[in-house]
């Protein structure tokens, strides 16, 4: 009888203990953003304003991503951790709860740069280079994400991107689509973000449509209720989601 009493008393706690687990992990979260935050703007201050040239591709060297270039300004890799995804994807992580690499610098982590931040030349991916923010002199700063929960070292992200199928849906994610990248239900329907005003502060999952990624994302695209989504556009695991 004491068994049985203690066996419910402890299926009635344990969905507590979790989400308080999760909400605790969420908070660690921001801070590691916050840090990033500072990280990224002593990296621009020391550069002229100017972020990195970032890296073309889906390249498994790692050479030129921000966990190469940030190298000297910060000693711990876990704080390139989301609290809620710690394990990397070659050692059976499982997306949304998973973090990218290890490449082969053994780097790995489970946040990612917007790439439209890139100080890109004439190798700009698509011919796009009129998007590409490169520089931290620009408007609206509290808008523009920065760094942020993803599952790959960076995200390209245009407004007609398609919302994933399924949470953590990886396939075919590379040059398009890749607001899945950070579409991701890791904290209770949003994602942690700093922003070029080098704020932090929680994303709706459909609000990441409404975000300025680049100088002619359009932030009132198809995908927002300004641009005439409809709940039933929604993929169904979405639908119950605040809309924006």
């Amino acid at each position: 009888m004491v068994i049985s009493i203690i066996a419910l008393l402890m299926a009635i706690l344990m969905p507590t203990l979790q989400s308080v687990k999760n909400q605790a992990r969420a908070v660690a979260c921001q801070a590691n953003l916050r840090q990033w935050s500072l990280i990224w703007s002593m990296y621009t201050n020391d550069n002229n304003g100017y972020f990195d040239v970032g890296l073309g591709g889906e390249s498994q060297t790692g050479r030129d991503r921000w966990t190469y270039t940030l190298r000297d300004y910060y000693k711990d890799p876990k704080m390139g951790l989301c609290p809620m995804a710690t394990k990397p994807l070659s050692e059976g992580g499982v997306n949304p709860f998973a973090a990218w690499g290890k490449f082969s610098d053994h780097s790995y982590a489970s946040y990612g740069e917007n790439e439209w931040l890139c100080n890109r030349g004439s190798g700009a991916i698509g011919g796009n280079l009129e998007n590409y923010w490169k520089n931290i002199d620009v408007k609206p700063t509290e808008n523009i994400p920065l760094f942020l929960d993803c599952f790959w070292y960076d995200v390209w992200p245009f407004d007609i991107d398609i919302p994933p199928a399924y949470d953590g849906s990886t396939e075919g994610f590379t040059g398009s689509n890749e607001m899945r990248r950070v579409c991701l239900n890791r904290h209770k329907a949003v994602v942690n973000s700093a922003f070029l005003d080098w704020s932090v502060r929680k994303v709706g999952l459909k609000q990441l449509w409404t975000l300025k990624w680049h100088r002619n994302f359009n932030v009132n695209g198809p995908w927002t209720q300004v641009g005439g989504v409809q709940p039933e556009d929604w993929p169904e695991w979405m639908r119950g989601f605040k809309d924006y």
